[in-house]
């Protein structure tokens, strides 16, 4: 069988008008993915993959090699003398430092440890958190091979401005070797590279925005809607121009931004000379109206065009599940979910495809230790072969007479269009657009060439990733701002004066407590399998799961919401979601820390003893467990569920990561990872 890899490396454009990015995530993830995850694989030999990147990595990217403080807001302040700070940068520089995920990125660092609760520093302390917190972003290369900050690193502590600024130029001279890297893994015939249409623009949603509704009829779109075809063209015809420059090639493989696609935006990356591309199984489901999953197993050509297609549940193992468990124990798991398809076709080819940065931060160690492990088992299978997208051009391919429009999310267009603040976004782009026409004559060549910037720039995916209640980041905000300074310019450059809905925020107020609802009181609720009351679980914990939000998303499984609390010697569980889809489960995991409990039930009503724990388990109207605390030695401990069908583990929750309960009934310390 041929296994194919597509890391997807991609971050908006981070650039106000003045051309300086607001934030530093390219930078963070350069030091820490952009280099080590190829460099984790071609440690191995015979092991191949494709890493699409996409056209705003390259331009900030190159923006670090000289001066890196002075393109970047996040840096120009983290480099400064803290003592001259403004207090609304030093408040926005703790933010930053401090938004670094707890368990796999800050416990590594004792003085990391002890900094992350403070909420108060002095200039010395925030000099340590400082430099603490852009040692945790380094990757697993800086941290073994670097010695500046290998000795940066055994320091620990009592950091000083000389080292902040020794830090950041190794590491600018590191960020501008990492294009270099890859075009020699090209060379060599390790890796394919490919790139994505220039801002990661939803490609048929500029073309048609009916396409919205082709895909899912309910979908709500703008009703003065227009096309974007010309800006579309101009996308993809940019990208190529820049990968040029950039790899001394043109691309001649995209990765449509989120996997969408329609029959008219496969047309034009045809017509600019692109020859293949990778979307999601949705697609290919939608497209042949069936899901037997066993005609997603080969390349696919349609007018000429080579594609693969995503497999949904691989790709969701590595970027969801596999966070959760020892490095060997995935890596093997992984190697038999692809015996169980080299068994049913030996010729069978698989593609997984996922993000290659934003997973990571939530593995031990980066994800080296897994990918060490299943880059080995690869290397050494005689079975499975690993090719790049270069190679897969010349396998044999089925045959495909239509495209069905949708994207690697559901297979529809639903998150970036249809919601009110997403439609919103929609709306000033239109008008915007509109009343560039109406001034297009009174335009010299320049102005017109940056306001087209300005609209590509609009047109990126992300920014409608955010609006909504379906994700959420604390700095959505942020976003907000980024997108609507980019309209505001091109009303700048035409010397008008912009609307005033321009100014005015699209994104609503919200934070966690939209989706986590902290217990208030004691519950004493009957463990039936029965929504019998509501009334029994008041003063309950609610995590709603249907609006969770992460940096990424995923297959959603059955359940919906989960609601959980105590009494003085029980915890309860109760599981709320689609009946149906809930009883083709089969097997339900619960994982305790720090006790080490991990207990695998069938979904039928018995009560167990396991090491002097009590749990009951009942599903009819709905899921319930309860658990006996009264043996368990800890003050707190964290609770993590994992839902089976068919061994295959369909949905991991909450879906943030841990729930962490105080069994000490003080339910305002109650919290999440």
């Amino acid at each position: 069988m041929n296994l194919s890899f597509i890391w997807h490396m991609h971050q908006p454009d981070y650039r106000d008008a003045s051309g300086v990015m607001q934030m530093p995530w390219v930078f963070l993830h350069a030091i820490k993915d952009y280099y080590d995850m190829p460099w984790m694989m071609a440690r191995h030999e015979n092991v191949k993959a494709t890493f699409n990147i996409t056209s705003p990595i390259i331009e900030q990217l190159k923006l670090y090699y000289t001066t890196p403080h002075e393109s970047d807001r996040f840096l120009s302040i983290w480099l400064k003398d803290p003592s001259y700070l403004q207090e609304d940068d030093r408040n926005w520089l703790i933010k930053l430092c401090k938004s670094t995920q707890f368990d796999t990125m800050v416990k590594p660092f004792e003085r990391y440890v002890e900094l992350y609760n403070q909420e108060h520093f002095n200039n010395s302390e925030l000099v340590d958190l400082e430099v603490v917190f852009m040692l945790a972003w380094c990757g697993v290369f800086l941290r073994e091979n670097n010695a500046l900050v290998k000795e940066l690193m055994e320091k620990k502590r009592n950091y000083n401005d000389d080292d902040k600024s020794a830090l950041l130029d190794e590491l600018s001279r590191f960020v501008s070797g990492i294009f270099t890297y890859y075009s020699q893994l090209h060379n060599e015939g390790i890796i394919t590279i490919s790139t994505t249409p220039l801002n990661h623009p939803i490609l048929p949603l500029l073309m048609d925005m009916q396409n919205a509704v082709r895909a899912n009829p309910n979908t709500k779109i703008p009703k003065d809607y227009r096309s974007l075809a010309d800006d579309a063209l101009l996308q993809v015809q940019k990208a190529q121009e820049l990968f040029l420059d950039t790899f001394g090639y043109e691309a001649d493989g995209f990765w449509p931004a989120e996997g969408a696609v329609d029959e008219s935006s496969v047309k034009l990356l045809s017509s600019c000379g692109v020859k293949w591309i990778a979307t999601d199984e949705e697609i290919l489901f939608k497209s042949l109206n069936s899901h037997d999953r066993n005609a997603l197993y080969s390349p696919y050509d349609y007018n000429g065009m080579r594609i693969g297609f995503r497999d949904h549940f691989l790709s969701d193992l590595i970027g969801f599940t596999y966070r959760h468990q020892d490095a060997f124990s995935a890596a093997n798991h992984f190697m038999s979910e692809l015996k169980k398809i080299q068994n049913r076709d030996k010729n069978a080819s698989v593609f997984v495809i996922l993000d290659g940065e934003n997973a990571w931060e939530f593995f031990q160690n980066n994800a080296f230790d897994f990918f060490d492990a299943l880059y080995g088992s690869l290397a050494e299978s005689s079975w499975c072969n690993t090719v790049s997208m270069d190679e897969v051009k010349l396998l044999p391919a089925k045959q495909l007479s239509y495209i069905a429009p949708g994207s690697w999310i559901h297979g529809s267009f639903n998150t970036w269009v249809g919601h009110s603040e997403k439609t919103r976004g929609w709306e000033l782009i239109y008008l915007t657009k509109r009343d560039y026409y109406h001034h297009l004559d009174s335009l010299d060549e320049s102005k017109k060439d940056k306001i087209s910037e300005h609209f590509l720039a609009a047109e990126c995916s992300d920014w409608f990733w955010w609006y909504g209640d379906d994700h959420f980041t604390e700095f959505g905000a942020e976003f907000d701002e980024l997108f609507r300074s980019h309209l505001i310019s091109v009303y700048d450059l035409m010397n008008i004066n912009p609307p005033a809905d321009l100014f005015l925020p699209i994104i609503k107020d919200r934070s966690v407590k939209n989706f986590w609802l902290k217990p208030q009181s004691d519950i004493h609720p009957t463990i039936n399998g029965k929504h019998d009351s509501f009334f029994e679980w008041i003063g309950c914990g609610v995590v709603d799961e249907s609006k969770l939000f992460s940096t990424m998303d995923k297959m959603r499984g059955p359940i919906k919401k989960i609601l959980y609390g105590q009494d003085d010697e029980k915890i309860y569980f109760a599981f709320e979601g689609k009946i149906k889809k809930m009883c083709l489960l089969d097997t339900i995991t619960i994982i305790m820390e720090p006790i080490g409990l991990r207990i695998r039930l069938p979904f039928e009503t018995k009560t167990t003893i396991f090491e002097n724990l009590e749990i009951s388990i009942v599903c009819d109207d709905w899921l319930e467990v309860c658990i006996d605390k009264t043996k368990i030695e800890k003050d707190e401990i964290s609770v993590r569920f994992e839902l089976e069908e068919d061994e295959n583990i369909v949905q991991t929750l909450p879906g943030f990561g841990e729930l962490k309960i105080d069994l000490g009934n003080d339910y305002s310390q109650n919290w999440f990872i």
